[in-house]
Formats: C-alpha cells, structure tokens, sequence
C-alpha cells in the first residue's frame, strides 16, 4: 500500500523540527542586522536521489514567507557531486535560521529515496515489490516512507492502525492463527490481514485461516521456492486469487536477488529506513 501525502503531516513535521532547532531564537542569527539580504546556493556532494523538496520548501515558509526558494532539481532526480540544487534569497537571519532544519530533512528523505533505488535497480526484471517496515526515524514515518516510494520501493502498513500483523505472540496469546484470524476479521471487517509464519505446517494454517498475505519469515531461498509453489497451488481457485506472499528476516544485499526469484510478491526490507547515511549537502551564501 503506498500512503497519500498531506500537506498536514509535512507541516506538522517541519513545526515539530523548527521548534526543537530555534526554540525561543536563534540567538547568533541575531548577529546579523535584521535589514541585511543574502542568497544562497545549495549543493549536493554527492550523488543522489532528490527527495524531500516539500520540507524544506515548508520549512522556510513557516519561518519566513518571504525567502524565495528557486528549484533547480526535480523530486527524484539523480544529481551529480556540485550541482546546485536549489537557491535561496531573502533575509540572511532567515536563511541561517532555516539552513539545518531544511537540510537535515532533504539529507535524510534523499538518502532514504537513494538506497530504495539502489535496492530497486538490484531486482529490477523481476516481479517482486520491495517494501518498506515501521523501523523509521522517530517522527518521520511518513516522511521516509514518501521518500521510499520516490526511490522506486513500495509502503507496507502505515502504522499499527491500517493492517493486522499477526506475529508469533500474537498466535500463541490468541490460541493459534486461525483464532487470530478469525478475531482480525470480526474487529476490523476490511483491513488487511497478514500472517507471520515460520514453518510449512504453519503456512498451510494461515492458508486455510485465508489470510490476505502470508510473510515467511527466515526461510531459505530453497524453502521459500518450495513454500511459493505450495501456497499457490492450494489457493488458486480461492475467489480472491492465490494468497500473496512476503519474504522477510536475514534478508542480505547478496541474497536480495535469489529471494526475488523464488517467486514471492513482496519482500519487506528494514535497512530501507533505518540503515541510510545522511546525503552530504552544503550551502553557499553571500550577500
């Protein structure tokens, strides 16, 4: 599932951000005579995936609406070390207030969008969708997982709300998956259910629960061929189709590949979110 975008959540985030950062004054922003103009040139020092244009862009307008910010990157686009990536004109206290909280959100969203087309590019030609996981930064779930979809990856649930995600404790605290299933179906009649497995006898009760997606966890790519095979032979005349399947848990760049062409739908990756390096960005101002 791939999360609509709110100019409320962006503003929420960036509010969040700018109070943490100025709190009650930039007070060596204060140096700077209030009447005095710059403008600002900001680079990127290496190559990346653009994305976060709608932060930053929120950030200066809750700080001043009157800094322009001039584009010169579209949201996606690859860029290479010392291309400009945006500028900025307006009073210098504003645009040395507003520097780090902007950056910090453009090195992080673009970093995220960076390694996702990275992951992206390495099982392009098959048929598997990568998707993200709820291991995100505090405070930008839906920040990072925006930039996941730019970088050519897919959103799994949102949060705790919009999917079931019945684990192991969830089953034994339940008396077993077909219980949980059924208590999934009577809470929330619509929202997806998925179930985690961890053996083929486990699969076949998750397959007879008829949950909506299975997520095998740390089976092998030989076990996750076998398992792949099984699942949609026992549920081909299902009325919603064959079950959709997930790989998921000790899964390495070396075995990303093996795994997608097991045949499973959906691998689900936490190094997406949690494991990106910061984009290095730099700006440039004069008077």
């Amino acid at each position: 599932m791939n999360l609509s975008l709110h100019a409320a959540d962006i503003a929420t985030a960036v509010a969040t951000a700018l109070a943490e950062d100025v709190g009650s004054g930039d007070i060596t922003a204060r140096l700077i005579p209030v009447q005095q103009r710059s403008h600002a040139r900001i680079i990127s020092r290496e190559r990346a995936i653009i994305a976060g244009k709608a932060w930053v862009d929120e950030v200066f307008r809750q700080l001043d609406p009157n800094v322009q910010v001039i584009w010169r990157v579209s949201e996606g686009e690859w860029v290479r070390p010392d291309q400009v990536l945006f500028e900025l004109s307006g009073s210098s206290r504003s645009l040395l207030t507003g520097e780090r909280c902007a950056l910090n959100f453009l090195q992080t969203l673009s970093a995220t969008a960076t390694l996702c087309r990275q992951y992206a590019d390495r099982v392009a030609g098959t048929q598997v969708k990568l998707l993200d996981t709820r291991k995100t930064l505090p405070g930008l779930r839906i920040a990072q997982k925006y930039a996941v979809s730019v970088g050519g990856c897919f959103n799994h649930r949102t949060g705790l709300y919009d999917a079931f995600l019945i684990k192991e404790n969830h089953i034994m605290a339940c008396g077993g998956i077909a219980q949980a299933v059924a208590a999934a179906r009577d809470i929330a009649p619509g929202k997806p259910v998925e179930v985690e497995v961890e053996s083929m006898t486990q699969l076949d009760e998750a397959i007879n629960a008829d949950a909506d997606i299975i997520m095998l966890d740390n089976f092998t790519p030989a076990e996750m061929t076998i398992a792949v095979q099984h699942a949609r032979t026992a549920t081909t005349h299902r009325p919603a189709g064959p079950v959709k399947l997930e790989a998921s848990g000790g899964i390495t760049d070396a075995t990303l590949l093996p795994y997608a062409r097991t045949g499973v739908d959906y691998i689900s990756i936490g190094a997406l979110t949690k494991d990106c390096k910061a984009i290095d960005l730099s700006m440039r101002i004069t008077l």
